[in-house]
């Protein structure tokens, strides 16, 4: 088809607006920064997300395009600019070139001038290579693959590459050595039996399309970025579904995605960006590592060490095969079958990929199993996200910066876990099963709404655990207290943990927003944690645990507070009012766990007031007598680190 002026104008349009989408979120503010020193500082107003109106452009002249047709073990072109030899096609000059039929045993090589760009429509094409990339581009300045609408392409390799000294480094079924873009409203099929699915050594865009990828190894790979802007991605992946690895430049090694509709399941990373990964919109439906059932940390602490044995998933290549890992390292074929601490009874072979979860400069060789994952920040706006995963759901080396989005997720590690800094200011974020929540050296929230279900902590700053091995699968230690915060100043927050609700190595600050916090049952834990100071200044929150460990705000708040401990302890989904002396409800929250000491402070609080606490069949009042009221005497005698009053 011959593109016409309105299309062309559309695929401006279009680019336009994808421009301005990408740069709109917000990345961390000055306030908020401070990170370690070994993480890369690029944020996401470093990159360059924008996607050109040529990655989106689907038109051609059908009368100046060279025709190439695969059918009984040859190749018929119709045109200038390619060769065919058998099934192998050698595409050697710049233009437009349409693919179709079928080849058992052939090739597309693309090897033309270094500033030729090269147009191949994929107009109902399937191509099966026995020893090589079905399409390889080893020199050209930029191709293009136009899915031609309502058309079914398939690309399919062997287990084995027989290859010679200038394609040693072919590893992936699409192969790119060049800038490659992938649009259309076709469907593409990537049967990747040997390694990757689609590689790009220079950026990957992809625009349009529905693509379906099964590796043995990786999915997608763009050397120096991968952006997306949409299309319906179908993705089971050996290893990681898509990547950036370039570490040489922080402009580099990104993953920005502005739309599209997204289905991985793999055995490590959903999606790795060696420096920002970039989420504006999109749905995402993701599971890493056989899920949060196959959990990479047990409940009490422990690491599951059968968890990387544990990951059929669906990945390992087309025919089941057991994957190498992204070196191509690792044995194929059916792997023995291995006891579960689960009994899922699931038995594909993991082999160990290599990863830098660590702030120090060492790399540690891991199997990383992560959804959202980027070296120095995950930076999400918005879409739809719902995730299953066995370590991390999202995980970031240095900051995450949450600006918009609906993100559910059960982890089998941390929901969310940042080196650096974790900042929340608005969207839904449900984490329905985690070992530590949230998890950041400077934990700010200042909107949103946030739900945390955890076997430990639920936000916990500084990493680590008060009750967890240290050598767990994806933890990560942080050694020093120096800059450890946490701070809400609004949104509202709604904790379930078994270890303590909010944790803070260094200090706890509280502004604004809505806590509720439904703490430990036993006495080792507090609903309230802090090693510096905790301060409130406003905002409303109502924290039930055990007693033993609890503490309340310190007398260096400016906003009343309470911390008192029952009698006896209240059994689980017993209301819990606090009224006053007119009767009037002034707080009110119903833990799903047996309690017995709460914190409780509101704007509405004050001085000289008495106030009625009504638990189930308890009833006690308390007077308040200065800035911190308190009857108990658990860790630091209740009163926090800002000391005690009673009454």
């Amino acid at each position: 088809m011959k593109i016409s002026d309105t299309k062309k104008l559309a695929a401006i349009t279009a680019a336009f607006f994808i421009t301005v989408t990408a740069f709109s979120g917000c990345s961390e503010s000055a306030n908020s920064s401070q990170t370690t020193s070994s993480v890369s500082q690029a944020a996401k107003s470093d990159i360059d997300a924008s996607i050109a109106a040529e990655d989106i452009d689907v038109g051609y002249d059908e009368e100046s395009s060279v025709g190439i047709r695969f059918a009984d073990g040859s190749a018929a072109i119709d045109g200038e600019g390619a060769t065919a030899e058998g099934e192998t096609v050698t595409i050697s000059q710049a233009g437009t070139y349409i693919l179709s039929g079928t080849a058992t045993n052939g090739r597309i090589i693309v090897s033309a001038d270094k500033t030729a760009e090269i147009k191949l429509i994929f107009n109902g094409v399937d191509i099966t290579c026995a020893d090589n990339a079905p399409l390889l581009v080893s020199k050209a300045k930029k191709v293009y693959i136009v899915l031609e609408d309502g058309t079914e392409n398939v690309l399919t390799d062997s287990a084995s590459y027989s290859l010679g000294e200038d394609d040693s480094n072919t590893d992936g079924a699409i192969f790119s050595k060049a800038d490659l873009t992938i649009n259309g409203s076709g469907t593409l099929t990537v049967n990747a039996n040997y390694k990757h699915g689609i590689v790009s050594k220079d950026d990957l865009v992809i625009t349009d399309g529905n693509i379906n990828v099964t590796s043995a190894s990786t999915a997608m790979e763009g050397k120096d970025s991968v952006k997306i802007s949409g299309g319906t991605f179908n993705i089971s992946a050996g290893t990681n579904g898509i990547k950036s690895t370039n570490t040489e430049a922080s402009d580099k090694g990104f993953i920005s995605v502005t739309g599209g509709s997204f289905t991985v399941v793999a055995n490590n990373d959903a999606f790795e960006a060696e420096t920002v990964l970039s989420i504006q919109d999109g749905s995402f439906d993701i599971t890493t590592g056989g899920g949060s059932a196959n959990a990479s940390m047990k409940s009490d602490g422990t690491p599951n060490r059968n968890w990387q044995n544990n990951m059929d998933n669906g990945g390992g290549g087309p025919n089941g095969m057991g994957r190498p890992d992204d070196n191509g390292n690792g044995t194929r074929g059916d792997p023995p079958a291995m006891p579960t601490a689960d009994n899922t009874g699931l038995t594909i072979e993991t082999a160990a990929n290599t990863t830098t979860d660590n702030t120090d400069t060492t790399d540690s060789t891991s199997t990383s199993a992560k959804a959202l994952k980027a070296g120095s920040e995950v930076n999400i706006n918005g879409g739809e996200f719902k995730i299953d995963s066995a370590d991390d759901s999202v995980h970031s080396n240095g900051n995450i910066v949450i600006t918009g989005g609906n993100i559910s997720v059960a982890s089998g590690d941390n929901g969310m876990h940042a080196n650096g800094n974790l900042t929340i200011s608005d969207g839904t974020v449900d984490i329905t099963k985690s070992y530590e929540g949230i998890e950041g050296s400077i934990v700010t929230i200042d909107g949103g709404t946030i739900s945390v279900v955890s076997s430990d902590d639920g936000i916990n700053c500084a990493g680590g655990s008060d009750t967890g091995s240290t050598d767990r699968m994806g933890a990560d230690q942080f050694s020093s207290q120096d800059g450890v915060e946490l701070n809400i100043n609004g949104g509202t927050v709604t904790i379930d943990a078994d270890g303590d609700g909010l944790d803070s190595n260094g200090n706890f600050t509280m502004a604004g927003g809505t806590v509720y916090v439904c703490g430990p049952t036993n006495g080792g834990n507090g609903a309230l944690d802090y090693n510096g100071t905790a301060t409130v200044t406003g905002g409303t929150l109502i924290a039930c645990g055990a007693v033993g460990m609890e503490e309340g705000f310190g007398d260096n708040s400016t906003q009343y507070s309470v911390l008192h401990d029952l009698g006896s302890t209240v059994s689980a989904n017993e209301k819990l009012t606090i009224t006053d002396s007119d009767g009037k409800e002034i707080l009110s929250f119903t833990p799903t766990k047996t309690w017995q000491s709460v914190v409780f402070t509101s704007a509405d609080l004050k001085e000289g007031e008495t106030y009625t606490i009504t638990a189930g069949s308890q009833t006690e009042t308390v007077t308040i007598d200065g800035i911190v009221t308190s009857n108990s005497k658990g860790k630091n005698f209740g009163g926090g680190h800002g000391g005690r009053r009673g009454f």
